[in-house]
């Protein structure tokens, strides 16, 4: 973190913020996380984590935007309002030779940053949902068009089933009646074939009594 006890050219602060923004109290300016200086509701913290990182990784040298915000942050922890924490920051900012228009040009610099790293992300999530997600949905497309040959195939072994039963059916009824006509040739042959022994036998019983 950079040094905040020179003095303004643009205007004298307080007796207790020139106080402030010389050591130690600017040492406890830097240890201030970067996280620390924004207020977000409901972020992920993950996400956050690495966006974070992104901005200290590449945070500029010298007195810029991150620098400025920790000064704010610091006097609004000390009871200052949010307006007089913008002006008194600046203040001691401008003697760093940071302009209003250099510091808006670097908070900028930090909004691209996270377009960046909003590219990058999104490039690794199409990465990943192609790697994932898409090969999935490609499974799941081999897996219906499996099912649907499947029911194909099932449809056409019943109704082959189907054909099967009905000749069965049809097999058992002529066996069934093949059955009952040879029962029935069976049956006329006994009879025939008693009443003519029984015939026979009757002429041998004559020809013992005659002869």
């Amino acid at each position: 973190m950079k040094n905040f006890s020179r003095r303004s050219t643009h205007g004298e602060l307080p007796t207790t913020l020139q106080a402030f923004f010389k050591r130690p109290s600017s040492h406890l300016i830097s240890m201030i996380p970067t996280k620390s200086l924004f207020s977000l509701q409901n972020a992920d913290e993950r996400s956050l984590e690495l966006l974070i990182s992104t901005l200290e990784e590449q945070d500029l040298p010298g007195f810029d935007y991150i620098e400025f915000k920790r000064a704010v942050v610091a006097l609004q922890r000390i009871g200052l309002d949010e307006s007089t924490s913008y002006k008194s920051a600046f203040t001691t900012a401008a003697t760093m030779s940071l302009s209003k228009e250099k510091l808006l040009e670097s908070a900028q610099y930090y909004c691209h940053l996270l377009e960046q790293e909003q590219a990058r992300f999104e490039a690794a999530l199409q990465s990943r949902r192609e790697r994932e997600i898409t090969a999935r949905e490609n499974q799941i497309a081999r897996l219906k068009d499996q099912i649907e040959r499947h029911r194909t195939e099932i449809a056409r072994l019943q109704d082959e089933l189907g054909h099967y039963l009905n000749e069965i059916e049809r097999t058992e009824a002529l066996r069934q009646a093949e059955e009952q006509k040879l029962e029935r040739a069976q049956t006329a042959f006994d009879q025939t074939r008693q009443a003519l022994l029984r015939s026979i036998q009757q002429d041998i019983e004559h020809l013992h009594r005659y002869l």
